[in-house]
């Protein structure tokens, strides 16, 4: 892979300037941050295309990826779109020799990744997806704490985020656009875990309600799941569990509980709390989270195309959670567990 000689070279553009969550300045700041040089916006709003001219002043405009990769000279170039674009956008901007970032999940099924690390991999680009909460502080602290040997030798982790109530009739709330429900939050939650339980996958196993807030929504027979729930086996003998729900009356505290031999950590966002046994008593401390540290993602990919660090979230990681999710579906479909591709 070509090497730039200092992070200003690395010109960089957004494909998508959505009001939503404002989530295209949000990336060009943090590329900005990590040194690289902010240069184009491709968007289908004209009045967004004006935000972005606001935010980043001078910066080149486009309404159509296909021109802004005939006209601009932008080296680097994140998909912030729906889920089921990712791949074909990434493809036409690595096939034009740019490197390419996805907004979380990198795509929607395994094929999708595959087709599109075979295309990083004949052009040799960089294909990465914007995992940034791989350096939340709940999950660094939690995987320290961990790997000190707090809890034991780990026995299963529990991933779960929901509650009651009618999804939003937007697109991450139609399952041909974003996925289905486990898709959104939970490709976060499992790469959390996949940090805590370095093993092969063995086997997943996938179940789904529907029928229930789908037909009271805008996209009807196209709505989310009510519910998925995921098992997965790995090589070790530990397992996890992932739940992503809108149906669940009482939700469970924290997001991701991790058992051991030893005692129980369990975080959300915010704070931590750890149950040990200690010569027969119970012990219980909690605290705060450190603040994230989501900037790393990007100081990571400069790094990587300037100096050659290794790349932290690579494609093939990436795929890892995106190969359970599919899975998962595939088997709630099938009624079956099925064996994975990729360990």
């Amino acid at each position: 892979m070509p090497r730039y000689q200092k992070p200003q070279d690395i010109t960089v553009g957004v494909v998508g300037y959505g009001g939503a969550f404002n989530m295209g300045k949000h990336h060009l700041t943090e590329m900005q941050r990590a040194g690289m040089t902010p240069l184009a916006v491709t968007e289908l709003d004209p009045e967004r295309l004006k935000v972005a001219q606001t935010d980043f002043p001078g910066i080149e405009t486009y309404r159509t990826v296909d021109e802004m990769l005939k006209k601009s000279r932008v080296g680097l170039v994140t998909m912030i779109t729906p889920h089921n674009t990712h791949a074909d956008l990434a493809i036409r901007c690595l096939n034009a020799g740019r490197h390419a970032v996805c907004e979380k999940p990198l795509a929607i099924t395994t094929a999708e990744c595959d087709r599109m690390l075979a295309a990083a991999t004949k052009k040799k680009l960089l294909l990465s997806t914007y995992h940034n909460r791989h350096w939340d502080g709940s999950i660094m602290r939690a995987v320290k704490a961990i790997r000190s040997g707090a809890i034991g030798d780990v026995v299963r982790i529990e991933a779960h985020m929901g509650g009651y109530g009618k999804p939003g009739d937007w697109w991450r709330s139609s399952k041909s656009i974003s996925g289905g429900i486990l898709y959104d939050w939970g490709v976060h939650l499992l790469e959390y875990s996949l940090q805590i339980l370095d093993d092969d996958i063995t086997e997943v196993t996938g179940f789904a309600k529907t029928g229930f807030w789908a037909p009271k929504t805008k996209w009807k027979k196209d709505g989310n799941e009510d519910e998925g729930f995921a098992v997965v086996r790995f090589k070790k003998g530990t397992w996890l569990t992932l739940c992503i729900t809108s149906i669940d009356s009482n939700p469970k505290r924290g997001m991701i509980e991790i058992t051991g031999t030893k005692g129980t950590y369990w975080y959300d966002y915010g704070n931590w709390e750890l149950t040990q046994h200690r010569d027969g008593e119970v012990v219980v401390t909690k605290g705060k989270n450190p603040e994230s540290e989501g900037w790393r993602f990007y100081q990571n990919v400069a790094d990587h195309l300037v100096k050659g660090t290794p790349l932290v979230i690579t494609t093939e990681w990436a795929r890892r959670p995106i190969h359970i999710l599919d899975l998962a579906g595939q088997s709630a479909k099938k009624g079956a567990s099925l064996k994975p591709k990729y360990r």
